[in-house]
């Protein structure tokens, strides 16, 4: 279902300390969705500096060494809600999270990576950005969903992880600050062992001289709105109650 009909609660609260706060909330979202205790919730808002790790990156024998490189930038470091490689946040990034009720999940997986890479290329593209939806060779976190500007550099990745009754598709959009998202994963992927183009680093303020955060973040927002009734809210206190208990096991630990 698409459209006015289909109603998405939206929250723009963001959670940046301590470092693993923010996907512990995405998570405690997502665990109440698919008990059906709360509605389908996009939320966008503006993270911490981390260094996201994924499940391969936490078996690599650098992990421990890649923490601390990490830290050396003044990154914290978490464990990734989805899967994927190692993603860096920033305060000059938007976080977004989407948590879906699906009876079945699995056999939506492709069709709602479809969707939101679209629905972010759209927005970039409102915002004079000539943004493409594809892996470029060489790209960090690679992935087929990845939305990209000129087919040169990556803009935004995005993961997916699936309960029982419910789908997470989150991920990041760079909006600014490409030399220091660049900086930090240099040294991370030398010490996971990952090979990849730096050159392939951006950000949608490299493509629109002047960009501002709030105005990237309008513009997702009005991409959403475009197709489903978007209705802002806050979380109640029993999800953020369920996110402190989950924040110890996404701290991620040299």
């Amino acid at each position: 279902m698409t459209g006015p009909e289909r109603a998405i609660r939206l929250i723009r609260a963001g959670f940046p300390e301590p470092p693993a706060r923010d996907t512990a909330v995405s998570n405690a979202i997502l665990r109440r969705v698919s008990e059906g205790l709360e509605p389908e919730t996009l939320r966008l808002h503006r993270p911490g500096d981390i260094v996201a790790f994924g499940p391969k990156d936490r078996l690599a024998p650098g992990y421990g060494r890649a923490i601390r490189e990490a830290a050396e930038l003044g990154f914290g470091s978490v464990q990734r809600l989805a899967g994927g490689r190692a993603a860096v946040f920033t305060d000059r990034t938007i976080a977004f999270s989407w948590a879906v009720p699906d009876l079945s999940p699995r056999p939506g997986i492709r069709a709602r990576f479809e969707e939101v890479a679209a629905i972010m290329a759209g927005a970039f593209r409102n915002l004079g950005v000539d943004a493409r939806v594809g892996e470029v060779p060489g790209e960090y976190c690679p992935g087929e969903h990845s939305v990209n500007a000129r087919g040169r550099t990556k803009l935004m990745g995005v993961g997916q992880r699936l309960l029982q009754r419910a789908a997470h598709v989150g991920g990041v959009i760079v909006v600014g600050g490409t030399g220091r998202v660049r900086d930090v994963l240099i040294p991370v992927y030398r010490a996971l062992g990952l090979t990849w183009d730096p050159a392939t680093t951006g950000s949608l303020e490299d493509e629109v001289p002047g960009l501002t955060w709030d105005r990237a973040l309008q513009a997702v927002v009005d991409a959403f709105a475009a197709r489903y009734r978007l209705e802002e809210s806050k979380l109640p206190a029993e999800t953020l109650d369920l996110a402190n208990s989950l924040e110890a096991g996404h701290a991620a630990e040299a």
